[in-house]
This record gives C-alpha cells, sequence and structure tokens, in this order.
C-alpha cells in the first residue's frame, strides 16, 4: 500500500447540523459519534465533525489523516525536513496513532491501521498482543 489521504477533519459550530447534511445530500454513514463529534465515511474518506469549543477560532480544516506503511519511516522522511517527530494521539481517540505538522504547521494525522475501523489504543496493543502470542506459536 502507498501512503494515502484517508482522513479529513472539519471545525464547527454545529457538528450535529453538518453530519445530517453530509449523510443526507451524499449519502455518508455515521461510524461513530464521541462527546459532540461525529465521524462519517462514505467507504473511501472519514469525515470528522468536530465541535468548535476554541472561542474567535474559525470554522473550516483542523487536520487531515494519512494511512500509512510505516511510522518509522515517515517519522525519518520528516526528520529529513527538519520537522518534529510525530507526537502520540491521546489513548481516548480512534484512529490516528501519532499526528504531525508540515513545514507550514498544518497538522496531519498519520495511521498504520486506517481510518475507517473504531480503533482506540486499548485495541490496537490488544491486537498487537494477540498477533505476538500466535506468532510465538509459529
Amino acid at each position: 500500500m502507498a501512503n494515502k489521504i484517508r482522513h479529513i477533519a472539519l471545525i464547527t459550530i454545529d457538528a450535529e447540523r453538518l453530519s445530517k447534511f453530509y449523510q443526507e445530500v451524499f449519502d455518508m454513514k455515521l461510524t461513530f459519534s464521541q462527546n459532540g463529534a461525529f465521524f462519517l465515511t462514505d467507504g473511501y474518506l472519514s469525515l470528522a465533525l468536530l465541535p468548535n469549543k476554541a472561542e474567535g477560532k474559525p470554522n473550516g480544516l483542523n487536520h487531515f489523516g494519512f494511512h500509512i506503511d510505516d511510522q518509522e519511516e515517515i517519522a525519518k522522511r520528516l526528520a529529513d525536513f527538519g520537522i518534529a517527530q510525530p507526537g502520540k494521539r491521546p489513548a481516548d481517540r480512534p484512529y490516528a496513532e501519532t499526528r504531525a505538522t508540515d513545514p507550514d504547521g498544518n497538522n496531519f494525522d498519520l495511521s498504520v491501521h486506517g481510518f475507517q475501523a473504531v480503533e482506540f489504543v486499548a485495541d490496537r496493543e490488544k491486537t498487537q498482543e494477540k498477533k505476538q502470542k500466535e506468532e510465538a506459536l509459529v
């Protein structure tokens, strides 16, 4: 797999209203909702609609996300550009494992597992433990 943009996040005053809009106009499917945020998909790209909690912050693009093959390889490439190493995302957030910025300061998420399935850090750790146990039996 090549690295692909698979996720876009918008900030909005009314995430529920936008969720209904994208579902009804573009047939997107709701995959997850948490703390006023709505996560939709068209089967290819995930769209996060996040509540705008910062006074004076304009609505619009918050970040985008890449589905990648290898976190370490991307971190190396970022370092080659003088960009800080990707930071881990909070454990209570699904989808992306890390976040970084481009040279202009635009935020982007990086995910090895992708953006279609809701998966928290604990889920990823259980999956990794299971895989390691299976490999040990072989």
